[in-house]
């Protein structure tokens, strides 16, 4: 029967009748990527038309009964899971707008499902060619999880993973080309009605105490609720280094945390301690700031901390840098270096690109406002002799940023595609 439902389901516009059930399937088509309803692509127009007639007509017939009508958006394996996930989503509920607003439902016979049985159509088609390597592949969609998680919540495996490592990716490249096309950038809508029973004369029976009976208490309880089961959340974070510094001598490091909603804020912090006193060269600096982003475009939408981003910079610092024979440094003279620190607000703009499953490459300019006091010296016979003080008021660039980027966090990795359609 499970066979018989699939075959059903591609075949769209059939009718099917079990136990006095009739069962009326039709497909939207929609372009890739797209959650946009054409009405003059794939021949849309008429499936919807055929399926809002048959609606009306059931609900207007008074010996017939509408008992569910479901929706269920699709896509292909192929493509990222939660781009997928969501493109879904937003075609499912644009197929249930369209025909609400053409037919009156009541919501007790909606039901909604996050996609449609993609694994098993692309089971059907598999079983119906003659591809190399068939059996391997049908055992691995069928037997084979859809995730894999450690005891840490870590994602291990996956069927899409093994199916792409099959063969050197030939199998995968196979499907892609030959199964995929049917199977992605849809959404299935599935009525189902009845006729209904009439009443039949209650023969006369002779009139009896009823037996009481006991409900059991926990009636409500045994029954499961799988809505409720929480849904594992990921977790995005990241450490990251500006390779700039690193190539200036200048050792850092820096952590980001996604907020949610695109938002995320950042903390770095650098330190770099030189000296050769004897031929009085002094290269030091340690300071760090705080970063607040927000983050937008396409690449956004799918996971946190990758793309373009838009923010606030801050940082404190504090140097002293000495170069053939002249000095210059924050903190008072004779005093210490964290005396007086410099500072800086400023705006910045970013973008962050994966380069590697768990690597991103992430470029940022920060402009805005410097300010403090900084000094001017000179070393003579051992000794450090100030020459000047002066206020810094700089308005331009405060941050420049190359950084190399380590994800963390479950769920957090980039899905490095080999090629072909999404």
């Amino acid at each position: 029967m499970k066979r018989l439902a699939i075959i059903v389901l591609i075949q769209l516009c059939c009718v099917s009748i079990q136990a006095q059930t009739l069962q009326k399937e039709i497909c939207v088509r929609f372009r890739v990527a797209s959650s946009v309803i054409e009405l003059g692509y794939g021949g849309n127009e008429e499936s919807l038309t055929e399926i809002v007639n048959l609606l009306n007509e059931v609900q207007s017939n008074p010996d017939m009964e509408l008992t569910e009508v479901q929706f269920c958006g699709s896509t292909s394996p192929e493509g990222g899971f939660l781009l997928n996930r969501k493109l879904a989503n937003n075609r499912r509920t644009n197929v249930e707008r369209y025909v609400r607003q053409r037919v009156n439902l009541p919501d007790s016979v909606i039901t909604r499902c996050e996609s449609s049985e993609m694994w098993n159509r692309l089971s059907f088609y598999v079983e119906q060619s003659d591809m190399p390597r068939k059996n391997e592949v049908l055992h691995q969609i069928r037997e084979t999880p859809e995730f894999t998680y450690n005891s840490r919540g870590a994602l291990v495996d996956s069927r899409k993973k093994r199916l792409m490592d099959m063969n050197y990716g030939r199998t995968w490249n196979y499907m892609l080309r030959e199964f995929f096309p049917a199977v992605r950038n849809a959404t299935v809508m599935t009525v189902y009605f009845k006729q209904k029973e009439k009443p039949q004369p209650e023969p006369e029976v002779e009139t009896k105490e009823p037996t009481p009976t006991v409900e059991p208490a926990d009636t409500l309880s045994q029954q499961a609720d799988v809505s409720t089961v929480p849904e594992k959340r990921n977790a995005y974070m990241a450490v990251k280094t500006n390779l700039l510094y690193d190539a200036l001598a200048v050792p850092n490091i820096g952590v980001e945390f996604s907020l949610g909603k695109r938002w995320s804020v950042a903390a770095d912090w650098m330190y770099a301690w030189w000296s050769k006193n004897s031929k009085h060269r002094y290269w030091r600096i340690y300071g760090g700031g705080l970063s607040v982003r927000k983050w937008f475009g396409k690449a956004s939408k799918v996971k946190p901390l990758q793309g373009h981003h838009i923010g606030l910079n801050a940082q404190m610092f504090t140097y002293d840098f000495e170069f053939g024979g002249k000095g210059y440094m924050t903190g008072e003279p004779g005093g210490d270096i964290w005396d007086r620190m410099n500072y800086s607000i400023a705006a910045e703009y970013g973008y962050s690109m994966p380069i590697a499953r768990r690597l991103n490459l992430d470029f940022s300019l920060a402009a805005g406002y410097m300010g403090g006091r900084y000094y001017k010296y000179i070393p003579l016979d051992n000794h450090y002799v100030w020459q000047a003080t002066k206020d810094r008021n700089w308005w331009g660039p405060t941050k420049l940023e190359i950084s190399l980027v380590w994800l963390l966090g479950h769920g957090n990795y980039n899905v490095m595609q080999k090629g072909g359609e999404k």
